[in-house]
């Protein structure tokens, strides 16, 4: 099929290129209003749990307010004198930072002097030395004030900008913040009084993405007017005690944070991907374990701990890319040890470079492979290209942490590759469609000259009635629509039959047409010299051989029976020597010199030789389509097979019987195989009856 075979520089090709293009163009564009971050999430999800990241040697340990936790103390929130004494004792175990996932924004109801109300009989003297104890609130910010603390803030939406809030920032930004920085406009903060004592502040609440999956944690943000620092970033900033943070990038754009000198990549909008993996069992404490001295403070030194709710029912329930549900705190601590082990996962400024080579690649290889490879080396060749983006997104992913898109290249290149191959399935139909329909025409034309051919040939039904003396059968089955096999049955006089079968060189058209005029001729040379059966062949021989310009030769054998005496003169011209079946059933092939095939030897003398037939007797003749056919392991029917056949057939009285029985039977011996030759047989038997 022709649409199969287009070169690269054929206009066709070309043609097929544009549509290609343009669905390549519009699936681009398609994933453009998509958005980087939604349809590669799947791909970078899987790298992650392909490969987690380890976490066992990280530094950070998170102190769970948990089940065991609140079924020994009480439920949260827990008053701010145990949350004094639990800071007291991770204070004495000497960690770097301690940070609270919580926020503490209402004063504790546990005070001395709700405490005295509720006890109205106690003394006069004790309840005012209880009214002069200090509030919870302040033991804890005492507390505070004395530990490496960072609080958290939750950033909350507000159509207009909070100023009022005069929140506090220990970190210090060395230039604002730009304009593609998350905002917020105001921000869920602690009492003043335990804002006052800690030693830093951090937003704790970042952007979902739209599956519900957390994925990043805002490194800086802009909360209520103010330049404010993430939460793991702050704990990570404690911890190095670094004072400065650098927003890198425009005023239009943030690029980057300049931390501890090095470069934290983030989106614009200050966020930063991370990295998960499990955490380990050792960095996680219970709180209960911590204040009833089963886990000495020992076990945080040097750490940084996080302070966070597991307890049922708590509703800092996350999903992330390695868990469908995890804590909040976990990603926290998971960030808080990828900021500090380089572990964030950027995408660079030149991945859409990247990313737009790889997709002019899979359109080339869309507009150049397909319509010149088939079948199973497509997908190969696919495949290997498909194989090799997804493993320099994976290289990229692992070694430094970059995003390096190759789902969006794949998809162009697909849908340009979809495109070209639809094109080329509606041309290779439409070719498909033109062949057939031009083979349908030459079928009808060779079914119509099948027709006109075997119209030339006495039909079956003409024989048996031919005449009464002879009983008279034939059939005919071209190999292919038209064939080079032929017979005759002439009437010479009243007394004298003349028989004769032909077998023209080659097949098809040409076989068909020396066909017609041999048999042409031959009958007409016959019935001038009837009376020299020899004489007549070899006049025939040079009559066919005089415009023979393409050098065919036709096998003819030719016989006369005088219906009065069974005399059969026979003339072969290199054809298949006739077999005879006795009035027994006993078949002999009669031997006949002969001479050689008409055409190959013009004016050459041809004899004739004679047998008589007895009453009842029978001769068969055939072509070598029915010896010389042949089995599926190439074996060929032969005369011995042959012989059994008519000897099988003597058993009826029908001469049509014998043509049937060898049609049938070398049918069955080729098994289904392509007919290789015509086959022809012509069979009659002398009955000696009265003349007509």
């Amino acid at each position: 099929m022709t649409g199969w075979n287009l070169t690269f520089r054929s206009s066709a090709a070309v043609r097929l290129w544009w549509p290609a293009i343009i669905a390549a163009l519009i699936t681009g564009a398609v994933l453009g209003s998509i958005g980087f971050d939604r349809y590669s999430r799947p791909l970078f999800d899987f790298w992650q749990r392909a490969s987690p990241r380890s976490l066992a040697t990280t530094d950070v340990r998170i102190v769970w307010i948990d089940d065991a936790s609140i079924k020994t103390i009480g439920p949260w929130p827990w008053p701010r004198y145990v949350m004094a004494r639990l800071t007291e004792t991770l204070a004495s175990g000497e960690p770097k930072v301690i940070g609270y996932d919580v926020v503490f924004p209402d004063p504790d109801p546990n005070t001395p002097e709700a405490f005295a109300r509720l006890y109205p009989e106690l003394p006069a003297a004790t309840a005012a030395t209880i009214r002069a104890l200090p509030s919870m609130d302040s033991v804890f910010s005492q507390v505070l004030g004395k530990t490496p603390a960072v609080l958290a803030r939750v950033g909350l939406d507000s159509e207009t900008t909070d100023t009022g809030q005069n929140l506090l920032v220990a970190a210090q930004f060395t230039k604002p913040l730009p304009a593609t920085t998350q905002k917020w406009g105001k921000a869920l903060a602690n009492l003043p009084i335990l804002d006052d004592a800690a030693l830093g502040y951090g937003l704790i609440n970042g952007p979902f993405d739209s599956d519900g999956v957390v994925r990043r944690v805002p490194l800086v943000a802009r909360v209520g007017g103010v330049d404010m620092t993430g939460f793991a970033l702050e704990l990570a900033r404690i911890a190095r005690g670094v004072e400065r943070i650098d927003p890198i990038g425009g005023k239009a754009k943030l690029q980057a944070i300049g931390f501890d000198g090095k470069i934290l990549p983030t989106a614009p909008d200050g966020t930063a991907r991370i990295r998960f993996g499990p955490l380990p069992e050792k960095a996680t404490i219970s709180a209960a374990d911590l204040l009833a001295g089963t886990v000495k403070p020992e076990a945080v030194t040097g750490k940084i701990v996080i302070i966070g709710l597991n307890a049922a029912g708590t509703a800092d329930v996350v999903g992330s890319p390695i868990d469908p549900q995890t804590w909040g705190t976990i990603v926290q601590a998971s960030a808080v040890d990828a900021i500090l082990g380089d572990a964030l996962i950027f995408r660079p400024g030149w991945a859409w470079a990247v990313e737009l080579v790889i997709a002019i690649l899979m359109v080339g290889l869309a507009l150049v492979i397909a319509p010149r490879v088939r079948g199973l080396h497509v997908v190969a060749i696919v495949a290997a290209a498909v194989s090799a983006s997804f493993a320099l997104s994976a290289v990229a992913f692992y070694r430094p942490g970059m995003m390096i898109d190759v789902i969006g290249p794949i998809l162009v290149g697909a849908s340009a590759s979809a495109t070209m191959t639809v094109q080329l399935l509606i041309n290779a139909r439409r070719t498909l469609f033109a062949e057939r329909l031009v083979s349908a025409r030459a079928t009808g034309e060779l079914n119509a000259a099948r027709n006109i051919q075997l119209g030339m040939l006495p039909g079956r039904g003409g024989l048996a009635a031919f005449d009464a003396r002879v009983d008279l059968d034939a059939l005919i089955e071209p190999a292919r629509s038209i064939g080079g096999d032929f017979y005759d049955v002439i009437r010479l006089d009243e007394h004298r039959v003349c028989f004769l079968i032909g077998d023209v060189t080659g097949k098809g058209v040409p076989a068909a047409l020396f066909m017609a005029l041999s048999k042409a001729l031959s009958k007409s040379v016959l019935l001038r010299d009837a009376d020299d059966l020899g004489a007549a062949v070899t006049r025939l021989n040079t009559e066919i051989a005089r415009d023979n310009s393409e050098d065919m030769f036709v096998t003819m054998l030719f016989g006369v029976l005088d219906t009065r005496d069974g005399r059969l003169d026979l003339c072969n011209a290199g054809h298949e020597n006739p077999f005879r079946i006795d009035t027994q059933g006993r078949v002999s092939e009669i031997a006949i010199d002969g001479g050689p095939p008409l055409c190959v030897a013009p004016g050459f003398p041809y004899d004739v030789e004679t047998v008589i037939l007895a009453y009842g007797e029978s001769v068969v003749i055939v072509s070598d389509g029915i010896t010389e056919a042949q089995s599926p392991e190439g074996d060929f029917f032969g005369h011995e097979r042959l012989a059994r056949v008519l000897t099988e057939w003597q058993a009826s009285s029908s001469v049509s019987e014998a043509s049937n029985a060898l049609l049938r039977e070398v049918r069955a011996f080729e098994n289904g195989e392509e007919a290789t030759d015509d086959l022809t047989v012509l069979v009659f038997r002398y009955t000696g009856s009265t003349a007509i």
